[in-house]
């Protein structure tokens, strides 16, 4: 089993999300989200991806982070409720977390030890970076904030024709 389905996150409620139970044989899209920030309104194209997609095997994971900019400077109830009233988004979004630095998520501590930016480089430089995991729980594919989902609708959907 792949070293991803051992992870586990905090749900916006306080309880244990663990990707064994809730993300194995699925194509996962992973988010670092904020709600201030100019790449906000990509919630929106996450949301479509969502609902164009999730019966086929995708779940969208938003995961807040304050680290840039101090974009994400709210209380769960305040993102939760700001996501879902201003997008509609129902995927779930998971407890502020770092993404970066000694008190990183070990989520983006693994994410990023496999799959560097086009780069090479292995930290998140912004919100709203994006990290793909295929349904045996390999990351397939890292995008950068400014891509949006004409860039990487493609891959997701190669990747859930794939059984």
């Amino acid at each position: 089993m792949s070293a991803f389905y051992e992870l586990s996150a905090v749900r916006a409620d306080g309880s244990r999300f663990l990707f064994g139970d809730t993300l194995a044989g699925k194509v996962v899209l992973i988010v670092n989200v904020a709600s201030r920030c100019g790449y906000t309104p990509q919630y929106s194209e996450l949301q479509q991806l969502h609902e164009r997609y999730s019966q086929e095997g995708l779940v969208v994971l938003g995961f807040p982070c304050n680290q840039f900019g101090n974009q994400e400077p709210g209380t769960m109830e305040e993102i939760v409720a700001f996501t879902r009233d201003k997008f509609g988004v129902t995927f779930p979004i998971l407890s502020k977390i770092n993404v970066n630095g000694p008190r990183e998520d070990p989520v983006y501590k693994y994410l990023k030890s496999q799959r560097g930016n086009a780069l090479g480089f292995k930290g998140v430089k912004w919100n709203f970076e994006k990290f793909v995991v295929d349904r045996a729980g390999v990351v397939q594919f890292r995008y950068g904030s400014k891509d949006t989902m004409a860039v990487y609708e493609r891959d997701l959907r190669a990747l859930l024709e794939k059984r």
